[in-house]
């Protein structure tokens, strides 16, 4: 009986040797990848994001019942608000969150959920690091090895014990920058201004503008295409059209055009706020001293069926404003018939810290203004998400709709442009019929340019706080070129912060290197030590024995060869 029984434990123990030192994966083994951190700034004093860095904790799912001191490692579906204010409630060490690469295949309605929780998220202001990175093969083993973890919570415990100490993978993340966090205190944001000058020696002034910079969960992923890259591609097709009329003295209107891009936009409109300052208190040959019949911002015009108009007063009748507004709705009603316009009327409360679109900063001046954009909601979550971009189909030079669609913020440009020519012309008091077009055959928009544009800014992360990004700086002598190009008078505006009292202060180390080590616990050392052990035990026995082994073997071959 101990001959059958030894021969087949050494054998299975072997198997089983074999089969751990097959499935382990080495104490040594690691994965290093780049993890962008969450916004972190203070405006005027209050504090938004989080102000961790440093992780080094097991990685564990969302769905996993304890958090405490864990990374909690999130897809996109996962990321809800819930989920995201559990962690917080439970003290989770971190949290990190894996962005998938084909955006076109994730449902609109996860898409919508999410940008619901990032806007609640950076609302807050926490400790807890909350990070950042696009998911890969490593990244998504690990996330699916710590949620099949998770499910199996349900099993017996003596199922989960055998799991842990003989099938469970512990990843630990790392993020080893031990350096505090500090402020940066030279950041600057940056605005382009440009003038089309008008027939006349006393003609009054239209502002076009729109700002640049993006915003979103993580600066370094922010791109911004509908908010706001589509009211900066609508300027600069504006800029480069009524330089054509401009160019030629019979077809001069009797306005300055003055444009203007503006850094600083996703932060209380700060660089618009200097830019006024400065033109205002400072520059007394400015045309914001001069007659300015209205300022017109774009911002958001990339998608959608809606056009809003947002005034902090209603134009009255008779005044530049209200004559601007009759055409817009004119060229909406004989164009563009089932685009629905409307005038949304926000008064400034000047008890708040903030304002919500960049008129308002001109009305606090008294400069007459208003913002046109496809969202009537100045909270709406498109305007700060870093899913606020493009997919640019391979094979074409389409793009797949997320937020972005090309025909309607072309539609928005003609409607934009044509009300202007209307309003600077006198087009309605000289008899013109209502359909008419000024902007076709070689005044046409381009349909290649405005996609060239969009791939273009859409390419770089305009977060204001990588001014010092070389990216950035291309960015901005690109949109500095375009606008030397057709217009007079440009110039840059490099606004610094006072460093002993800044309106707004960025943070560093948003962009870090992130370790992620697969180890196994310690208990499968020692189920794995006490196999190895057993397995010698046997061996020791049999080596003791063998005399008496021989004599039994010696016996049984005798009883069956008789």
């Amino acid at each position: 009986m101990l001959l059958r029984i030894l021969p087949r434990a050494a054998a299975l123990l072997m198997l089983c040797v074999q089969h751990l030192h097959a499935s382990v994966l080495p104490t040594v083994s690691s994965y290093e990848f780049t993890a962008y951190r969450m916004q972190q700034y203070a405006i005027q004093q209050e504090k938004h994001g989080c102000r961790g860095a440093i992780v080094q904790a097991e990685a564990r799912s969302a769905d996993e019942p304890v958090l405490t001191r864990r990374c909690v490692i999130m897809k996109l579906p996962d990321f809800t608000v819930e989920r995201y204010f559990e962690a917080l409630r439970q003290s989770a060490a971190a949290v990190l969150l894996l962005l998938p690469k084909n955006m076109s295949a994730v449902p609109q309605d996860i898409i919508q959920t999410f940008m619901v929780s990032e806007s609640e998220a950076l609302l807050k202001d926490t400790i807890m690091p909350v990070y950042v990175t696009p998911e890969d093969e490593q990244l998504l083993y690990m996330y699916e090895e710590v949620k099949h973890a998770a499910a199996s919570r349900t099993s017996s415990i003596l199922v989960r014990v055998f799991r842990s100490m003989v099938t469970a993978t512990v990843f630990q993340i790392l993020v080893s920058n031990t350096n505090p966090i500090k402020p940066i205190t030279d950041s600057t944001i940056i605005t382009l201004e440009g003038v089309l000058p008008g027939a006349g020696e006393d003609a009054p002034t239209i502002v076009i503008t729109a700002h640049y910079d993006s915003y979103g969960l993580t600066p370094w992923l922010s791109y911004g295409a509908d908010s706001n890259g589509s009211g900066v591609i609508i300027l600069l097709e504006l800029v480069r059209l009524f330089q054509k009329l401009y160019s030629n003295p019979h077809s001069q209107p009797a306005y300055h055009l003055l444009f203007s891009l503006t850094g600083g936009g996703k932060y209380n409109f700060l660089g618009t706020k200097r830019f006024i300052e400065e033109n205002m208190d400072h520059a007394e040959t400015s045309l914001l001293h001069d007659n300015v019949a209205f300022v017109l911002c774009l911002d958001t015009l990339a998608n959608g069926d809606d056009m809003f108009l947002h005034v902090s007063r209603p134009p009255k009748p008779g005044t530049p404003q209200h004559a601007f507004v009759q055409h817009l709705e004119q060229v909406v009603s004989s164009r563009f018939p089932w685009v629905r316009f409307g005038m949304v009327h926000k008064k400034i409360n000047l008890g708040e810290s903030t304002v919500s679109w960049e008129h308002e900063r001109y009305a606090m001046r008294r400069i007459p203004g208003f913002t046109l954009s496809h969202l009537e909601d100045p909270k709406a979550e498109l305007r700060g998400s870093i899913l606020d971009t493009v997919i640019l189909n391979a094979y074409s030079t389409r793009f797949f709709q997320l937020h972005v669609d090309l025909r309607k913020m072309k539609r928005n440009a003609i409607v934009i442009a044509e009300s202007l020519a209307r309003f600077m012309y006198n087009l309605s008091d000289k008899g013109s019929p209502k359909d008419i077009q000024v902007f076709k055959g070689q005044m046409e928009f381009q349909d290649s340019r405005m996609s060239s544009l969009m791939s273009f800014l859409t390419s770089i992360p305009r977060a204001t706080q990588l001014d010092k990004d070389p990216k950035h700086t291309i960015l901005v002598n690109t949109l500095e070129h375009e606008l030397r190009y057709y217009l007079h008078q440009v110039h840059r505006h490099t606004f610094r912060q006072d460093k002993r009292d800044p309106e707004l202060t960025f943070f560093d180390q948003m962009e870090q290197p992130m370790m992620m080590y697969r180890i196994k616990p310690a208990a499968f050392d020692l189920f794995l030590g006490g196999c190895i052990a057993a397995y010698l035990a046997i061996v020791y026995y049999a080596i003791e024995n063998c005399g008496y082994l021989y004599t039994k073997l010696k016996a049984a071959v005798k009883s069956k060869q008789k």
